[in-house]
């Protein structure tokens, strides 16, 4: 039975309040501490006062973090026993993670590329540099302490905010109560690296506390659905992470046969769990042979446990999954269902379920079925024709254009609501070290100040 503490600026912290941690078939694998109010409250203002290390001090900790974190024994979990209780407690495929603790480490390698990548290239990185003699931009902070409400969809969520920690923010970050292992890994070889405790803090809490980290930081990250980015729209302090509603079009004087494989990435890769797997693939034309097609090579994926080296599809308990199924097939009612429309409930037989892959036919590029996002590879399939133009694709973090009209690439990038455009035959969960998410949260975390001196 692990025991995961609160990780305050004080060390390790075993509170009164604890709650459990179960896998998929009910069993209790680990208590998780809940921070109570006034321990939140006193750790951010012991991390306000703390100093961040100086810069190459940061990124040599992060290397070395980074390493810990893919390589050894941290908290004590060796990377194979921390791997195997994500995936059998969040039902997220063993390959998955493995893979995603691969990234964690290779993002905090190149984590100075990162923010350097994001720095404006007039600016200067410090006041003392010879450039600011005769006046020039520097890159500060926009505060000391940053939080992070995280989410439990995926481990590599938590690359998310090394940024801040890197330009020198303390950063707390409460955990997803469902997927508390990958923070408390990360975050105590983060200190063992030498943040220490001031420098960065894991601080569970319970939902009626959770509003006292981000009230008592100075900037925050909040991860969730479309409520979550309509109840911090209008705070300036706050970054809300929603849905990606990630999608794809494929215009006519393309041929889509050949990317089949890159559509079924798209949709299903790394289980299908991601802000960045398509949910809308749009073609101009008819857009049933693509519905088939799909629906027919999803089908082949198998149904197993997640910790079986083989397993591809998201796992979860088999009441909630079949919910889900009810919930989907309320919603697409009315559309041609080509797979999944009488169940996507894999039972395993353990109280487990896998979420079998859906892929529906709508009528028109305006259905609302297309800001559906759900935790597993589910795509609704629709016709797309020039008079639509680029309204469909709106509010869209990763757009593939399977296309050669350069008039309507030049649109898609200026549309501001349309976060990455990928020009041909690259699948939607593509990402690159240094290159933007959603944005560099750097554009969120600094601001220039001209400095003479």
């Amino acid at each position: 039975m692990l025991s995961l503490d609160v990780l305050g600026p004080g060390g390790p912290y075993r509170s009164r309040r604890q709650e459990a941690v179960r896998d998929l078939t009910g069993n209790q694998v680990a208590t998780l501490s809940l921070a109570p109010s006034l321990y939140v409250t006193r750790a951010i203002k012991a991390m306000r006062r703390a100093p961040a290390p100086p810069l190459d001090a940061r990124i040599a900790a992060f290397a070395q973090a980074g390493r810990a974190f893919a390589t050894q024994t941290v908290a004590g979990l060796t990377a194979e026993e921390y791997q195997r209780t994500v995936s059998a407690t969040t039902g997220i495929p063993i390959t998955v993670v493995r893979d995603a603790t691969a990234d964690i480490a290779g993002a905090a390698e190149r984590i100075r590329h990162s923010v350097e990548n994001a720095r404006p290239a007039a600016a200067v990185g410090s006041w003392r540099d010879p450039r600011a003699q005769g006046g020039a931009a520097v890159w500060t902070r926009r505060g000391e302490v940053f939080a992070v409400h995280a989410a439990g969809n995926h481990p590599a969520v938590h690359q998310g905010w090394f940024d801040a920690l890197a330009l020198g923010y303390r950063v707390a970050v409460r955990p997803s109560r469902r997927e508390p292992f990958t923070p408390h890994r990360l975050i105590t070889a983060l200190r063992e690296a030498g943040f220490g405790g001031e420098g960065i803090a894991l601080l569970p809490t319970d939902h009626d506390v959770a509003g006292d980290i981000l009230r008592h930081a100075d900037l925050g990250m909040v991860y969730g659905g479309a409520d979550v980015v309509g109840k911090y729209a209008d705070d300036r302090r706050v970054l809300p992470q929603g849905p990606g509603r990630s999608k794809i079009l494929i215009t006519a004087e393309t041929d889509w046969e050949p990317i089949v494989d890159t559509l079924v990435e798209s949709i299903s890769g790394g289980g299908g769990v991601g802000c960045v797997n398509a949910t809308g693939i749009l073609v101009e034309g008819d857009p049933a042979p693509v519905a088939a097609a799909l629906a027919e090579r999803l089908a082949a994926l198998p149904t197993l446990p997640p910790t079986d080296e083989r397993a591809v599809l998201p796992v979860m308990p088999i009441g909630p999954a079949r919910r889900w199924d009810a919930y989907l097939r309320q919603r697409a009612a009315g559309t041609k269902p080509w797979l999944g429309g009488d169940s996507i409930v894999g039972d395993l037989g353990d109280g487990s379920a896998a979420l079998r892959p859906a892929v529906h036919q709508l009528d028109s590029p305006f259905a609302e079925q297309l800001g559906m996002e759900l935790g597993f590879p589910c795509a609704w399939v629709a016709p797309w024709d020039r008079d639509a133009g680029i309204r469909p694709l709106r509010d869209t973090l990763v757009l593939t254009a399977v296309t050669t009209d350069a008039n309507l690439i030049d649109a898609l990038v200026a549309e501001p609501t349309i976060a990455n455009v990928y020009v041909g035959d690259h699948p939607t969960p593509w990402m690159a070290h240094g290159l933007p998410h959603d944005g560099y949260l750097a554009e969120f975390l600094m601001r220039t100040k001209t400095i003479r001196r």
